[in-house]
């Protein structure tokens, strides 16, 4: 089955998404920041990483800028995951090289339609 990265610095945020994508059958593994997220996203190479934006340290955009321009994880798709819910968020986040940005409060339903789309999407 899939792995999952769930980056927030949210511990409640990490737990609501990571039982909804646990009962659905997917792994997950969980960062707290942007600088984790790129450690073990080099180690551990998941399908796909779910991005907060607002952490301390490195942010979620600067973390998915990272991420999909070093080669050793740029195939992984990140999906920005945030209540920053203005166009030139979502625009910014998709500069960065997101593959899509979702709005918090995220549904269940949404979230693994979102996560089996992008799995589905994605070469190997």
């Amino acid at each position: 089955m899939a792995l999952i990265m769930i980056v927030d610095d949210s511990p409640t945020e990490v737990h609501v998404i990571r039982t909804a994508l646990e009962k659905h059958g997917f792994e997950t593994v969980a960062a707290s920041d942007g600088q984790e997220c790129l450690s073990l996203a080099r180690e551990m190479q998941p399908d796909l990483i779910l991005m907060d934006v607002v952490m301390p340290g490195i942010n979620g955009y600067q973390a998915t800028r990272t991420l999909t321009r070093d080669p050793q994880t740029e195939n992984i798709p990140v999906v920005m995951i945030s209540s920053k819910s203005l166009e030139t968020d979502k625009i910014w986040g998709m500069r960065q090289g997101a593959a899509d940005y979702l709005t918090k409060p995220v549904t269940e339903a949404v979230l693994v339609a979102k996560t089996r789309e992008l799995l589905d999407r994605t070469p190997g």
